[in-house]
């Protein structure tokens, strides 16, 4: 029985690795998913029905009550993730990762009365209950923010010091514990993992808006990381390999998305960049905005030659996704070549632009990452710029004062003409004025992207 234990375990390590292997292309994406979900599936089973020890005697009860548990859990998780929005797709990947860290943290506030006298044992236990706490509290605050509840930062006095001392009270704390277990009340895991729900929310308040990419992604590697020490206290194979392949993928992502936007990891952590106009700074902006009709730029881009969309996270706000991929097809049966160019942290959520995109079944190849397009935009007719404003914000090469100074931009300001679709002209998230709309090349499409694009449509079929 155990040698099968060890196959089911087997099969679902290597599911996760093949499947988060094909989970990097976009066309192989879904089928990764299901290979790695029946992994899952078969070393949950493998556990239930043939790990033994003398406390995990079978018996009906105990059956129905995990069937049960699955049964509930895997019916909120479905209807939960068939019904959400493109647009909420950041805020469920939040709430998704928050309940990981949670029950890291459940299985470290279970584990620990039964590992009292093991510092070795209450070393994982206590590591991953006090990682997956901070992952929780942290992506509920995520998720609040993401689903504008709580859109501004909250900046306590000297926060970054107050963040410190809380985190080194957490750490002598836990080693307190782990040395000092034997005598001490049960109650003292409870005290550590109330100090760990503090210091999570502290961690994520003071960070603004722009940087939720990659806040979302340093909390998913933290989930990870609680994971692989369950995997370790548990001697789980598959516990252990997802939990290492979650964490270090989440790490990696972090890293991307910090050189993306030309900033380093502890002042993404401590700068709080993106937290509205009370946090921009940057000279002040003075010019000319001109406008176009949509007859005016349903001739232009019908008689362009190369034509790139900039997608934005304006463009899931309208659910435009659908309307901007008729555009392209459109345009492209009468011979213009349509490209996307994708900034990597455009959107809310670390490939938010991809997704958003696949799920209007835009051609994965069209989808042109930022070092690859910027080189084209000279020989560019037309940039449509949708919904975005950050990512394509000229300031960021030019104006040392700017607070996003030196991120990589899409530099669309080098193509023959620029149009920009927003609503309004309110600044993005890092709350400063766009210089792109002051430039004589460019013009401004004003009104919401799914009906200013659904119009546009309509005006270069009559042509």
């Amino acid at each position: 029985m155990k040698g099968l234990l060890e196959i089911c375990y087997l099969i679902g390590s290597v599911t996760f690795i093949v499947g988060l292997k094909m989970m990097g292309n976009a066309k192989t994406a879904r089928k990764g998913n299901l290979i790695g979900a029946f992994g899952m599936t078969i070393a949950i089973l493998g556990t239930i029905f043939l790990f033994r020890t003398e406390h995990t005697t079978p018996s009906a009860f105990k059956l129905v009550l995990i069937f049960g548990a699955i049964a509930i859990g895997t019916a909120i998780g479905w209807l939960t993730a068939k019904k959400v929005e493109m647009t909420k797709m950041p805020e469920l990947v939040s709430m998704f990762n928050g309940m990981g860290g949670a029950c890291a943290a459940l299985i470290g506030l279970t584990e620990f009365q039964h590992n009292i006298g093991n510092p070795t044992a209450l070393s994982f236990i206590v590591a991953g209950m006090v990682i997956g706490t901070i992952s929780f509290s942290g992506s509920i605050i995520a998720y609040l923010k993401l689903s504008g509840k709580l859109d501004k930062p909250i900046r306590l006095p000297q926060y970054n010091m107050l963040n410190n001392i809380v985190l080194l009270a957490i750490v002598v704390f836990a080693v307190f514990v782990i040395i000092k277990s034997t005598g001490l009340p049960l109650a003292i895991i409870w005290v550590l993992f109330a100090v760990a729900i503090v210091y999570g929310v502290l961690f994520t308040i003071p960070i603004g808006g722009a940087d939720m990419p990659v806040v979302i992604s340093l909390l998913n590697s933290f989930t990870g990381l609680a994971a692989a020490f369950g995997g370790f206290l548990y001697d789980n194979k598959p516990m252990l390999t997802g939990g290492i392949l979650v964490g270090s993928a989440g790490t990696l992502l972090t890293l991307a998305m910090c050189k993306a936007m030309n900033r380093s990891l502890t002042s993404v952590i401590f700068g709080a960049f993106g937290g509205g106009s009370a946090a921009a700074s940057g000279d002040s902006v003075t010019g000319t905005i001109k406008d176009i009709q949509v007859s005016d730029l349903a001739v232009l881009l019908n008689y362009s030659k190369k034509v790139v969309i900039v997608p934005g996270y304006g463009l899931a706000v309208a659910q435009a996704q659908h309307v901007i991929h008729e555009l392209e097809k459109l345009l492209e049966e009468r011979g213009v070549e349509v490209k996307y160019a994708i900034h990597p942290v455009a959107g809310r959520m670390p490939g938010h632009m991809n997704v958003l995109l696949a799920e209007s079944n835009v051609e994965y190849e069209k989808l042109v990452e930022m070092e690859d397009i910027n080189p084209e935009f000279e020989q560019t007719d037309v940039v449509l710029v949708v919904g975005a404003n950050d990512v394509v914000n000229p300031a960021a090469k030019t104006d040392p004062s700017s607070p996003i100074y030196g991120m990589p931009i899409l530099e669309v300001d080098r193509a023959k003409h620029i149009i920009v679709n927003k609503r309004s002209m309110s600044a993005g998230y890092a709350g400063i004025d766009n210089l792109l709309f002051y430039d004589p090349k460019c013009s401004m499409f004003f009104g919401d992207a799914k009906k200013a694009l659904t119009e546009l449509v309509a005006e270069i079929k009559t042509l």
